[in-house]
């Protein structure tokens, strides 16, 4: 029995009990998604660095294949006297 409204809730108790309850929700909910992914950043792929140098990109190229050693020492050569 509640003494202070009489009969029960106004509209406003009603209003700021639902609007309670979507903002706690609200706030679990992300909060939980927050930790998930900081979790997964931490534990999962590596942080990249920055842009990979070019020559690093041509030796994984022959590494894969993609490309013979006598491109690689060309496309190598170009790289390091500037030309396109």
């Amino acid at each position: 029995m509640m003494f202070w409204y009489g009969d029960g809730m106004n509209g406003w108790g009603w209003f700021a009990m639902a609007a309670g309850m979507v903002l706690f929700w609200g706030l679990l909910i992300t909060a939980v998604v927050l930790i998930f992914r900081s979790l997964d950043r931490a534990a999962g792929r590596p942080v990249r660095q920055g842009p990979t140098a070019p020559e690093q990109i041509l030796g994984e190229r022959l590494a894969r294949g993609e490309i013979d050693e006598e491109e690689y020492r060309r496309r190598l050569s170009a790289l390091r006297s500037g030309e396109p």
